[in-house]
């Protein structure tokens, strides 16, 4: 039987979702509101399915959607994000999913993307497309009696005030928010109407209905929202009748020193709480090094997060800031895509051209996207030989261009 790859007609749309459902391990019946949602929300010409001809049925899956993304210096570029990607376990290893994401990567090249964008579920397949790990997340668990906190701590002594609330105040003030933590915050992405509506339950989906948090938001002395913390608690009380809660983070913005020390602050200083899950965060976040004793503070978690897949090396390229002046010739293999080239970088003007000049470092575009957001090492990337010198001291100029001060960091799952 053949299989048929392309964008979907709306009357497929339950059909997409029941082989969304199912590359996903998600047994649950497609509902009239998921159809409705899908089709509110999604472009149908960037959903793509696989059809089998035979059947009938989609048996596999993938969807894109136009996103931001925040780059070193605080620029935003357009994103071909890629999110839904599903192949049935009954069409494996046919070649489907290069099927599907060479016709979206070309259609992201033809509507002018700067990039693409993905959360890598498994960490071997992506790089053959292109991606490249950019941004790295950790999540910490807070032992809160450790921590060295004063437990009658009752809040910021300077003016300013945390205040829960609820889901209503937090889409009125959440939006604004996140774009100024999206300004500062490199490997950061937009938020669209339906993030928030699903963050607050105002909208939800049939296989992951929505729970019940508690909001809470920083305001400085004169009254402006500077942080925001959405958390849940499990109820866990030992044998003895002593509550020993968990509280699970999940999101925490701040967009000031003052606001992020507070709202940690205020999380570990809960009633009946003992530990505290952070939330993915970046690697270098500074919640440890907030308390007293960092050491009551232990990684649960480590892991790529954001990949990067890079469409016009110009035009990124021109996009961030460096962080120290140079010149870098790039030979970018692509052999698949748009990105192949010889290409001059000048970091002290920001600017980059196509050139014919003798390459200082050889590279794919794997590994630029590694190294575009600041997070990834050159010198590291070449002892791996995934980057190859040919002009000594190209690989330091590279690190000291390319590398940022603070590590990127995506809050996001797409």
């Amino acid at each position: 039987m053949s299989v048929d790859v392309r964008p979907i007609a709306e009357s497929e749309l339950p059909e997409w979702l029941r082989a969304l459902n199912t590359g996903f391990l998600t047994p649950a019946k497609v509902t009239d509101s998921d159809v409705a949602q899908r089709a509110k929300y999604g472009d149908l010409a960037r959903l793509r399915g696989a059809f089998d001809t035979g059947t009938g049925r989609c048996v596999a899956t993938l969807r894109s959607f136009a996103q931001e993304l925040t780059v070193p210096g605080g620029a935003a570029i357009a994103a071909d994000a890629i999110s839904n990607v599903t192949v049935s376990p009954t069409h494996r290893r046919q070649g489907l999913l290069t099927r599907m994401l060479t016709a979206e990567l070309a259609a992201a090249t033809e509507r002018g993307d700067v990039v693409s964008t993905l959360i890598a579920a498994e960490y071997p397949i992506y790089g053959r497309y292109g991606y490249g790990p950019a941004a790295s997340i950790s999540e910490w668990e807070i032992d809160v009696p450790r921590t060295g906190l004063d437990p009658r701590w009752s809040g910021p002594a300077d003016g300013s005030r945390i205040e829960m609330v609820d889901e209503a105040e937090v889409r009125r003030v959440g939006p604004g928010l996140h774009e100024r933590l999206r300004a500062a915050t490199h490997g950061a992405v937009d938020r669209d109407t339906r993030w928030w509506n699903l963050a607050t339950g105002l909208e939800e989906m049939s296989h992951r209905p929505y729970r019940d948090k508690f909001h809470a938001v920083y305001r400085t002395a004169a009254g402006e929202v500077a942080g925001l913390v959405a958390y849940t608690a499990d109820d866990h009380w030992s044998d003895a009748k002593l509550p020993q809660n968990t509280v699970q983070v999940k999101q925490l913005i701040a967009v000031s020193p003052e606001a992020e020390r507070a709202l940690w602050r205020f999380l570990c200083s809960i009633d009946w709480v003992l530990k505290v899950r952070t939330g993915y965060r970046a690697p270098d976040d500074l919640v440890a090094q907030l308390l007293p004793d960092p050491r009551a503070a232990r990684v649960v978690t480590a892991s790529d997060f954001l990949w990067v897949r890079v469409l016009d090396v110009v035009r990124a390229l021109r996009a961030r800031t460096y962080a120290v002046p140079g010149v870098l010739v790039l030979d970018v293999a692509d052999p698949t895509g748009p990105a192949a080239g010889r290409y001059r970088l000048d970091a002290g003007t920001g600017e980059c051209t196509r050139t014919g000049e003798p390459a200082d470092l050889r590279l794919d575009v794997a590994a630029l996207g590694s190294l575009y957001l600041g997070d990834e090492s050159a010198v590291r990337l070449g002892a791996l030989g995934r980057v190859t010198e040919e002009r000594a001291g190209a690989l330091a100029l590279a690190d000291a261009v390319f590398r940022t001060a603070r590590r990127p960091w995506c809050p996001d799952v797409f």
